[in-house]
């Protein structure tokens, strides 16, 4: 019994053993599948070579273009006045900024001009006598005299014999100490040189302000300049007076400007030259970043494509008959996002984005065929 179960058993694997076998001849008899050839669609333009400015992208920071920085050349306590000093405050122009106590300094003025009035006063027997011809104007003079108002010129000596005279008793020396004492109590107070206002205020009323002590900065916030750094080889076409266009970060608001001045030195470092940017806005503060395109020369014959379209051998890829090709292309400026190409033949028919894994001889589809200018390729 046993032998009769085995033999089955033996004959059952022998069966699987052949129809397996044959299964496996017959698969590997089937053809393999075609896989079908993927053309890629692209979007193309045909050139058209024109005349494409070059534009000339830089960024920086708004100054204002006046600014104060605000010193004392004295020193005293800093005295209240009409209005806080404080960041933001507004002035307007001849308005007291910054009063320092002044009152032992005023006294020795007074007693200055006093000196002075008295010496002029005891020549004036001398000059009624010796100099007859002379005396009104000096007696006009003390007539005018006086010791609350700042103190007048001396009148205009007429001979030689008169400026022996008046030298000789003192009255010039005194004069020129008097009015040397007067300009400095005018330093106890500043005063804003124009309308502006208060962007820093290191001291507050009631602070002992020392001699050479910087006060704060004041600016006048209606003008601002930017300054930009741009290629030396632009330095012949910038000039002074062409509008700029200006633009905020996110590229939100928009401003126009002016080239105010032009550096005539060249950064030995960098080889940049330095353009000043003047722009007028209520809008605008010190500080501000902005974005500028200045509009330096044109190049005739050119087309402007994106950046990533010209390969690093400077060519670029063409459509023909359906297949893509490489040309060489000039590159002739630049810029953040787009390049200047010349020697691309009118007519041309070019990739206006790029094709991953493009390769010359990849067959693709045109979906569309414009022409290329520069607002077409934006």
């Amino acid at each position: 019994m046993r032998k009769i179960i085995l033999s089955i058993l033996g004959l059952a694997l022998i069966a699987v053993a052949y129809f397996g076998a044959k299964t496996l001849v017959n698969n590997k008899n089937k053809p393999k599948p075609v896989v079908p050839k993927v053309v890629k669609t692209v979007l193309t333009d045909t050139v058209k070579n024109t005349t494409v400015p070059i534009v000339i992208q830089a960024n920086g920071n708004l100054t204002a273009k006046q600014r104060v920085e605000l010193y004392s050349e004295v020193q005293g306590i800093f005295k209240t006045g009409n209005k806080l000093f404080k960041p933001g405050q507004k002035y307007n122009q001849g308005e007291t900024l910054i009063r320092i106590d002044a009152s032992e300094y005023y006294a020795s003025v007074q007693s200055a001009k006093s000196n002075l009035y008295n010496s002029i006063a005891a020549i004036m027997p001398d000059l009624r006598l010796d100099f007859p011809d002379v005396f009104p104007k000096w007696q006009s003079y003390l007539n005018g005299f006086d010791l609350n108002k700042t103190t007048p010129k001396l009148p205009e000596i007429s001979n030689e014999k008169e400026n022996y005279f008046i030298t000789g008793r003192g009255i010039v020396s005194a004069y020129y100490n008097v009015k040397n004492l007067e300009q400095r109590l005018a330093k106890y107070r500043i005063t804003a040189p124009f309308s502006g206002i208060l962007t820093e205020a290191l001291v507050t009323e009631g602070t002992l302000v020392r001699n050479g002590q910087k006060l704060g900065e004041f600016i006048n916030p209606s003008v601002y300049e930017m300054e930009v750094a741009v290629s030396k080889s632009f330095a012949s076409v910038l000039k002074e007076g062409e509008n700029v266009s200006l633009s905020n970060l996110e590229k939100t608001e928009n401003y126009t400007g002016t080239v105010s001045r032009v550096n005539g030195n060249i950064d030995a470092t960098t080889q940049t030259i330095t353009v000043f940017i003047e722009v007028k806005h209520p809008d605008l503060k010190e500080g501000m970043y902005l974005e500028a395109n200045l509009d330096a020369e044109k190049v005739d014959n050119a087309i402007e494509i994106d950046r990533n379209l010209l390969l690093d051998s400077q060519e670029i890829y063409v459509v023909k008959d359906s297949l893509l090709d490489v040309i060489p292309a000039k590159p002739i400026h630049f810029s953040d996002t787009k390049v200047i190409l010349k020697d691309v033949p009118n007519g041309t028919i070019i990739l206006r984005k790029p094709v991953p894994g493009a390769y010359a001889g990849m067959r693709v589809k045109s979906s569309s065929s414009t022409t290329t200018t520069k607002d077409s390729i934006k």
